[in-house]
């Protein structure tokens, strides 16, 4: 807090008048200058602790905790219903739900590698085409072929889309690769043969 004390002089006594009634009811001092003291302090930065239900562009994310001037929450942020004030009991909720989102993140890593290791360890998948000339096929291996032959095998359901394979035209052995977590990338090898 900013304190400020000044010295205000009073030149005439109808100023005082106005506040005080007249001259003759108070004491006059004799230079006429009366002392007073003037508080004055800094203007309170007034910001809230807020939690975001929705994305806000310059600002945040869902669920993340900012600090914004009281006037923003006001008149945008509240009435649109993309913000909620932080209580100490929604603070608690918040970090429980932080936790269990980062345990179920942990839980699909963890299955991830674990069917990363299964399908490093199976061995090659055999693809089976027609063939042509020398060692060309007819048509091409595509991600839908694998997913079914990985079906077939070893009863995993896995989304094409995450799918990565060379173009395969002629027989030989391949190597697929398998998205199955941001952080986690299976390796798989095929064997294509003409029959």
């Amino acid at each position: 807090m900013l304190l400020v004390a000044a010295t205000l002089s009073c030149s005439s006594s109808s100023w005082l008048q106005g506040f005080v009634g007249p001259t003759n009811e108070i004491t006059k001092f004799p230079d006429k200058r009366i002392p007073m003291l003037v508080l004055a302090q800094k203007k309170a930065k007034k910001t809230r602790k807020i939690i975001l239900k929705e994305d806000v562009v310059d600002l945040g994310k869902r669920g993340q905790l900012v600090d914004v001037k009281a006037g923003y929450y006001r008149n945008f942020l509240l009435p649109t219903g993309k913000a909620q004030i932080v209580t100490p009991g929604l603070f608690k909720e918040m970090q429980m739900e932080e936790e269990r989102i980062e345990a179920e993140k942990k839980r699909v890593k963890e299955e991830a590698q674990q069917l990363a290791l299964i399908f490093e360890t199976v061995g090659a998948f055999k693809v089976k085409r027609k063939g042509g000339k020398g060692r060309q096929i007819f048509g091409t291996v595509t991600a839908q072929d694998l997913v079914d032959i990985i079906k077939a095998q070893i009863q995993r359901d896995v989304d094409k889309r995450i799918v990565s394979l060379p173009e395969i035209r002629e027989t030989g052995e391949y190597i697929a690769e398998l998205k199955l977590h941001p952080e986690v990338t299976a390796q798989l090898r095929l064997n294509v043969y003409a029959n």
